[in-house]
């Protein structure tokens, strides 16, 4: 099962990036391709019923797998990024960080409106970073069709946000 295969590959960190925060590590299971090719495999099964016309990832962990995910979707792939790192035309969202604030970007051409957006990353904790992207995709007049995410802290009810956005947020493993 893969849920069994990823929790026993990450690492934990502890007190990163600060005190008390157990931080997941997602950097063994890339030593891993087999593994890898499971993970994008699953990602795309669960979403087969959804229509997405684009797979926006999140800096930098949700673009891992989110390019793949994409190919394997065969549809594009949108970088959402940390302010200052794209270098066309840009929309921000700043939001709150469970330790400090940040400001997400995206290009203003990167979705028509009426498209459906697939958003991923690695891992969803209480979802600020989510929302912010799913914000950017809003101003864009795009839709967001679902979430994907690597792993999912579920004690920390991220999800319950995401569903003011869509009802359809997918992980391979809950902790």
């Amino acid at each position: 099962m893969i849920e069994a295969k990823i929790k026993q590959t990450l690492r934990d960190v502890a007190d990163f990036p600060k005190p008390g925060i157990v931080f997941k590590d997602i950097t063994p299971v890339l030593h891993d391709p087999v593994l890898c090719a499971e993970i994008t495999q699953a990602l795309a099964l669960q979403l087969s019923d959804i229509k997405i016309d684009v797979v926006a990832g999140i800096e930098s962990r949700g673009f891992l797998f989110g390019l793949a995910l994409a190919q394997a979707l065969k549809v594009p792939f949108v970088p959402i990024r940390k302010v200052g790192k794209l270098p066309y035309k840009t929309i921000q969202q700043s939001y709150d960080l469970e330790y400090g604030s940040a400001t997400l970007e995206v290009h203003e051409d990167a979705f028509k409106p009426g498209q459906n957006v697939l958003i991923h990353d690695d891992l969803l904790a209480t979802g600020g970073t989510v929302v912010a992207a799913s914000k950017l995709v809003n101003l864009l007049q795009a839709n967001v069709a679902a979430y994907s995410f690597l792993i999912s802290l579920d004690f920390l009810n991220g999800k319950d946000r995401l569903a003011l956005f869509s009802p359809n947020t997918f992980s391979l493993a809950k902790f």
